[in-house]
């Protein structure tokens, strides 16, 4: 004769591993805040740049009177007002200049570096390297003299050339900090191996090293992107010729040169038309960036 089974309460059927344990819900409860906070922020730093948008396409009148509703007539009056009659094309082209000429040579001239450095000490390879690494630690405005000094002796003051070169000095301290683990955490194994197919130290490093290393060279082009991009100490002090002005300059001039009389509705052009390079670059690189914060240098 069976026995029936005695029937099942929710307290026989609950495993233990499905209780909640009090880590879980203080990981649940931080990621709940860290939501909540990144939400708030992401409104915080949203709202504005919408706002500026759809104030470039008002008129000044329109700003004043209605800030917060939509433009009654989208026109592209401000745009092409910003970039002709302000110059904002001309600045535009000047920034493309020297930043990207600047970032070239940074980078070049930093993963090289970064790589011997890391790669192949020698003695008072580290104490290179500290030296290097103080440029991170020195103010920029107490620079300023010697470099103008220095650019007018070689007669490069007040030209993109000049500015260029103080942009690469200004970035190249950073760069090899940033690249100088990641070439340290590169497997050996795999340059001997190049050696040995009859590679040599410079096919290596172009060929096999920096490939593996593209992430943290990718992370690095964007933060020295960004920090060039948005530099304004420099060129004020180094690049006072007005044909020369790059977009800091000339936004900083286009706000200051009309008094009280400014054109907003062209000045908010303006501002869309700087911000617009930044968000193209890191939209078009943002996977790179994320796989060098998560992946590091081996794949």
């Amino acid at each position: 004769m069976s026995v029936a089974n005695p029937p099942r309460t929710a307290s026989t059927t609950l495993a233990p591993e499905q209780v909640p344990s009090p880590a879980a819900k203080g990981d649940r409860a931080v990621t709940v805040a860290s939501h909540l906070v990144l939400t708030l922020w992401s409104i915080v730093v949203i709202l504005p740049l919408v706002w500026v948008f759809l104030s470039s396409w008002k008129t000044t009148s329109e700003i004043f009177q209605s800030p917060l509703a939509l433009p009654q007539h989208w026109s592209w009056d401000n745009y092409t007002g910003a970039w002709t009659d302000s110059h904002i094309g001309r600045y535009m082209l000047n920034s493309v200049i020297v930043v990207t000429s600047a970032l070239i040579l940074v980078m070049a001239l930093g993963s090289a570096a970064a790589y011997s450095l890391a790669r192949y000490p020698f003695r008072g390879s580290r104490l290179v390297y500290y030296f290097i690494l103080a440029g991170l630690t020195f103010p920029i405005f107490l620079a300023i003299v010697p470099l103008f000094f220095v650019l007018k002796n070689i007669g490069l003051l007040n030209t993109l050339p000049g500015l260029s070169a103080t942009y690469v000095a200004f970035a190249f301290p950073f760069t090899v900090f940033f690249l100088y683990p990641f070439f340290r955490a590169l497997p050996q194994e795999i340059a001997e191996a190049a050696e040995l197919d009859g590679a040599g130290e410079w096919r290596t490093f172009a060929q096999v090293m920096l490939p593996m290393a593209r992430p943290g060279i990718v992370a690095v082009a964007i933060f020295n992107f960004l920090g060039l991009w948005n530099q304004f100490l420099l060129p004020v002090a180094l690049n006072t010729n007005e044909d020369n002005y790059v977009l800091s300059q000339g936004m900083a001039r286009f706000a200051s040169q009309a008094g009280y009389a400014v054109d907003f509705g062209q000045l908010f052009a303006a501002v869309v038309i700087t911000i617009v390079p930044v968000l193209a670059v890191y939209i078009f690189s943002q996977r790179q960036l994320q796989g060098s914060l998560s992946q590091g240098t081996l794949k």
